[in-house]
Order: C-alpha cells, then sequence, then structure tokens
C-alpha cells in the first residue's frame, strides 16, 4: 500500500510517495518526489496512507540538500519505466552535483545515436524522482534551460541552489 505525505521546501510543497521497505534506511522506498503543476505529477488517491514519520530520512536528506548542507542522497528508491528510460535514468543519477550536462551527452554515454535525443529527453521528462534524481542537471546543447517537468524556474532555482553550495 503506498504511503505519502507533504513536505515544505523551497521549490514548492512536495508530495513525496513510498513503499514500505525491509531495507530501506528509514523503512520506506520512494517512489515518486512531486511539486505542484509539474507534468504527470503524482495524485494522492484514495488508498495510500499518509504517515509523515515513514518519511523521516527522505525528508531530512532533503532539507540538507535544500540547506547546501548535501550533495547526494542516499534513499532506496523504486521505479518502473521502460529499459530505456531505466538507461537514461541511470546516466541521469550519475551526473555529479553542480555539474550540468546536455541531452546529447546523455544520448552518447548510454550508447544510441544523436537521433534519439528527443526519447532522451522523453524518457527524462518521465521521471518520478525530481530532485532526487537531479534531471534538473542537463541542459541544451546551447547552454540554455531546456525541459523541466516542474518549470524552468524551478529548474534554475536547483542549479543556482547547486552552484552556490559549491562557492
Amino acid at each position: 500500500m503506498p504511503l505519502y505525505t507533504h513536505i515544505d521546501s523551497p521549490l514548492g510543497p512536495a508530495l513525496l510517495v513510498g513503499q514500505p521497505s525491509g531495507t530501506a534506511d528509514g523503512g520506506t522506498a520512494l517512489t515518486s518526489l512531486s511539486l505542484p503543476g509539474q507534468r504527470s505529477a503524482a495524485v494522492v488517491r484514495d488508498d495510500w496512507t499518509e504517515d509523515a514519520a515513514a518519511f523521516t530520512v527522505i525528508a531530512g536528506q532533503l532539507r540538507s540538500y535544500f540547506a547546501g548542507e548535501r550533495t547526494g542522497f542516499d534513499i532506496e528508491f523504486t521505479t518502473g519505466g521502460t529499459d530505456f528510460q531505466q538507461q537514461v535514468w541511470k546516466a541521469v543519477e550519475a551526473i555529479p552535483y553542480g555539474v550540468t550536462t546536455t541531452y546529447g551527452r546523455i544520448a552518447e554515454d548510454i550508447g544510441v545515436s544523436r537521433a534519439a535525443v528527443r526519447a532522451v529527453g522523453t524518457a527524462i521528462g518521465a521521471n518520478p524522482l525530481l530532485v532526487v534524481r537531479p534531471c534538473h542537471r542537463v541542459i541544451g546543447a546551447s547552454g540554455a534551460l531546456t525541459g523541466y517537468a516542474a518549470g524552468l524556474e524551478r529548474k534554475r532555482q536547483l542549479l543556482e541552489l547547486e552552484c552556490a553550495a559549491r562557492a
């Protein structure tokens, strides 16, 4: 049975959704982190259980990240996705804190042609774990901020946070 809670963040209230897990620190594996107005955001269902305590460890790591005190996450998560999406998401997870890369570079990293850049962008756009799986670090080939399911302003905020924390 899915569990959920809301936490405050500099990006607005975040909806955390997870599943009980015997191996996750804190007992919950994250399945989704959504923000208001996000494309394809999770929506609380009647059969979900609200349980803030189940997300104590996850919420603590997110608060530390937003405070500039954490550069990565040690969170167990479970997500579906196609084989291609999982390949792309794994490449996104490897992008270091405070560093950006391009959709074309992700395509190269996973061994597909540059013609697949749109498919890479679509896979990144389907990422259910905003912030934790750092799709905000992927930018256009020209260096422009492009495509972020929660909006370009939030993408800019996250990149500025990481840049300021590194300074």
